[in-house]
């Protein structure tokens, strides 16, 4: 079996996007995972590698003013 590097880290149209840590077997797999991170505010990413379907995300953190 041959062992594929995942990169940690995707930047897509300038934004740094990054991996989940796992792969997903199928693209509905995936899908389900991009529902539950987009719930809780984060943007994400499917890409297909090989055989397999993995997911990346990102949350920009929201400035909170001191006061």
């Amino acid at each position: 079996m041959v062992t594929m590097t995942i990169p940690l880290a995707k930047k897509v149209d300038g934004k740094k996007f990054m991996w989940d840590g796992a792969t997903y077997e199928t693209r509905a797999q995936a899908s389900q995972i991009m529902e539950s991170y987009a719930k809780e505010g984060f943007e994400v990413k499917m890409f297909q590698e090989e055989d397999q379907y993995l997911v990346y995300s990102r949350r920009v953190a929201e400035v909170q003013s001191a006061g």
